[in-house]
């Protein structure tokens, strides 16, 4: 087992969700705490609002790159990177996904098993997402423990 995985399971274990743990997963490498937007991100869990509509950890991990990457008060601008970096991160998941569970939404991840999450199938999905992510960061020349305020 990964040391994302045994970073994750605990979470998981807590009843967040995957784009909150993504959310988590990002706060703790920078040190940081922000229950409000841990909270926000609930509105993805299970495919926004349990739809089974767009998969949490596709739409998490785009959240979780525009808490590096994007535009946050009036007098900031988006990186110049963002853009290119969170559709990088959508074609990831695309190809990653798609083949093996014919689409982007947990409906289509999770299958038969009623939307409900599911360790085996999305536990290393969401690894593979925050790998992905931490890379996409560190090859734009950011390092992922420092917020972007700083």
């Amino acid at each position: 087992m990964s040391d994302i995985l045994l970073d994750i399971l605990p979470l998981a274990g807590k009843g967040y969700c995957c784009s909150q743990i993504l959310g988590l997963l990002a706060l703790r490498a920078q040190g940081r705490e922000n229950p409000d937007l841990i909270r926000s991100l609930s509105g993805l869990c299970h495919g926004m609002g349990q739809s089974g509509g767009t998969c949490g950890i596709l739409s998490g991990g785009c959240c979780v790159l525009g808490l590096y990457l994007g535009k946050g008060s009036d007098d900031e601008a988006p990186l110049e990177q963002a853009e290119l970096a969170v559709a990088t991160f959508v074609d990831w998941f695309t190809e990653r996904a798609v083949p093996q569970y014919g689409g982007i939404t947990c409906a289509a991840i999770l299958g038969d098993d009623g939307g409900k999450p599911d360790v085996s199938r999305c536990g290393q999905l969401l690894a593979d997402a925050w790998a992905r992510i931490l890379l996409l960061l560190t090859e734009q020349g950011l390092d992922p423990a420092v917020p972007r305020e700083e």
